[in-house]
């Protein structure tokens, strides 16, 4: 749920309100000593009172001791609040986008939401941190120098009034062109974070390929148009800022002029001149700053827009107000008529219909595209059936808790997403709390994969690289199956999580699953080994089913599972297939 900024800031009311009582008190000492100074030229210098002078200077010397110490804790304060809330705000955008639904992340790069994160964070929370202390600095100085000028000459006091409506008018200016410049600058600044991370994760292909040339031109051209819009930032500033430098300049000239001129009338004293000029040069800096604060708040605010936009999207897959929870998953599964399709896309799945009893192998083959991966997809509901139904030990799943659900599946899929973490730690991801160094060593035994960790100079301990570089393809899938095997769930599924092993590995792996008599399996293969010995194959077309029986039932069909087998091994009375595979029987169901 979205928090407003004006909710982050009341939570840390007091922090503000004492580091606004700093800031207060800080700019009061400041203005205190042109008062002074003005005392000592006209009682000291002119009237001669030397008797006073200690006393001037202590009160000097404890006005910068004081807004030393006052400035200090006004900075050290909004520092420590801005950066509690901007860690407040990175914890609770980081959570909202982990809620949302899978069909957000289909349409919305990665590079996009890391500058979300990072980038326009950060500017927030420059904004209300050292921007929002500098603007009620700027407000508050000005006020209480002006209030001094007035109250020493209220006719020269008008001249820096003048001036200051001026600069808040030039200001203001500037604004309004930086505000859609710098909405501008976000977007590509999260195009360019796509383009760079998607470059960068596919390094190894963009080599392969030879496409060097190509993407550094791809990347030259979005930094090239980074650039422009960052020149165009520039060309705004620097065509109204110099209009604040004139002003910040000719201001205490003239201030000095008509002073001396009422000091030689004999208008006002020397000591008020020079009290003056002093309020006229602090009345400078803001000026100077409010160009930059109306820059950097142009900035704040265009970030906050950009994760307004985020928190807008809300999750499409949502848990029941009172989900019903399951003593014990047994993993019965049921898909009833289900049919699926997402938005503006033709239907991927139609009518499909299955049963897998507990502790049973449903094994599920079809072409590339034909539906396998989104039935698994919806039985994780990381999707919603359009019609039909899925139930898991007889209730909806919709009506379940999606942590029980979700908890209950273990999952080897095809495209392995390893951490860059010790192997140890990757196995455990499932239920690090759960899993132990024993229950690490078995599975990975169990799917062949302590064969070569042991051999590794740290063995369970080597930390592997990106995304797994530096493992084969099959090194990966056997470290994702163990990772599944040790979280030991009612359920598991194998997305064609074999097909970069060797037929003895899968083999073995096959004989590991066999032994597993009370957990449900779905298999999910293009390997007529892998789904052989199923107590059910399915065969998907087209998002519906196509055949579906035994091993033996769909060959005597001679339909499409027949002619992939053939197409693998050859003839069913050939000799391709009989010495790997039916000696030993894996997948022998219940």
């Amino acid at each position: 749920m979205r928090k407003k900024l004006s909710t982050y800031i009341w939570e840390y009311k007091w922090h503000y309100l004492f580091a606004i009582a700093s800031l207060l008190v800080s700019v009061s000492l400041d203005m205190l000593a042109p008062m002074l100074t003005m005392h000592i030229i006209d009682d000291v210098i002119l009237g001669g009172n030397l008797s006073i002078l200690p006393y001037l200077l202590g009160g000097i010397l404890i006005v910068g001791v004081g807004r030393c110490i006052f400035q200090y804790t006004k900075e050290y304060t909004f520092d420590k609040v801005g950066s509690s809330i901007a860690s407040d705000m990175r914890k609770n955008l980081f959570d909202h986008i982990q809620s949302l639904s899978s069909s957000f992340f289909d349409k919305t790069n990665t590079g996009e939401l890391m500058a979300r994160v990072k980038d326009d964070i950060d500017r927030v929370w420059n904004t209300l941190s050292y921007v929002s202390m500098l603007i009620i600095e700027v407000i508050f100085h000005t006020c209480v120098v002006l209030f001094c000028m007035y109250r020493l000459h209220a006719p020269l006091a008008i001249i820096p009034t003048i001036a200051m409506f001026i600069s808040a008018f030039i200001a203001v200016s500037m604004e309004r062109h930086l505000g859609s410049i710098y909405e501008d600058i976000s977007e590509e600044n999260a195009v360019l974070n796509t383009v760079a991370e998607e470059n960068l994760a596919g390094v190894r292909t963009v080599k392969a390929f030879a496409r060097e040339k190509f993407e550094i031109n791809k990347f030259l051209s979005h930094n090239q148009r980074y650039y422009e819009l960052n020149m165009r930032q520039s060309k705004v500033f620097v065509r109204y800022y110099p209009y604040l430098q004139i002003i910040t300049k000719l201001l205490p000239m003239i201030i000095l002029l008509l002073g001396g001129r009422l000091v030689i009338q004999g208008t006002i004293t020397l000591g008020v001149l020079g009290a003056f000029l002093e309020y006229s040069n602090n009345i400078v800096w803001p000026m100077e700053m409010l160009g930059w604060l109306s820059n950097d708040f142009s900035a704040g605010i265009a970030s906050n827009k950009k994760l307004v936009k985020i928190y807008t999207q809300k999750p499409a897959i949502i848990e029941a107000e009172h989900p019903a929870i399951l003593d014990k998953v047994q993993g019965k599964i049921e898909f009833s008529h289900v049919s699926f399709h997402k938005e503006d896309m033709h239907e991927i799945l139609h009518d499909i219909t299955f049963e897998a009893a507990p502790g049973s192998t449903v094994g599920i083959m079809g072409a590339t595209g034909a539906g396998k991966t989104s039935v698994i997809q919806l039985l994780q509901r990381l999707y919603d059936a359009t019609d039909g139904y899925i139930r898991l030990d007889g209730v909806d799943i919709r009506e379940l808790s999606l942590k029980q659900l979700r908890s209950s599946i273990s999952i080897v899929m095809q495209d392995v997403f390893l951490f860059s973490d010790t192997i140890n730690e990757n196995v455990k991801l499932g239920k690090k709390e759960y899993i132990d160094e024993a229950i690490v060593r078995k599975a990975s035994r169990d799917a062949q994969a302590s064969s070569f960790i042991e051999k590794m100079p740290d063995e369970y301990e080597t930390v592997i690289g990106e995304r797994g570089v530096g493992l084969s393809g099959g090194q990966k899938q056997r470290i994702s199956i163990a990772r599944a095997l040790a979280k030991h769930t009612p359920i598991l599924i194998m997305d064609d999580s074999t097909s970069a092993l060797d037929m003895e590995t899968e083999h073995e792996i096959q004989k590991t699953l066999n032994a597993l008599p009370d957990t449900t399996k779905l298999i999910i293969a293009h390997r007529i080994s892998a789904v052989r010995h199923a107590d059910e194959i399915i065969v998907l077309e087209n998002g519906s089913i196509a055949e579906r029986g035994t091993h033996d039932e769909l060959l005597a069909k001679k339909g499409l599972y027949y002619t992939t087998y053939v197409s693998q091994y050859g003839e069913p009375d050939g000799s391709g297939i009989t010495s790997a595979f039916e000696e030993g029987g894996a997948y022998h169901g219940n």
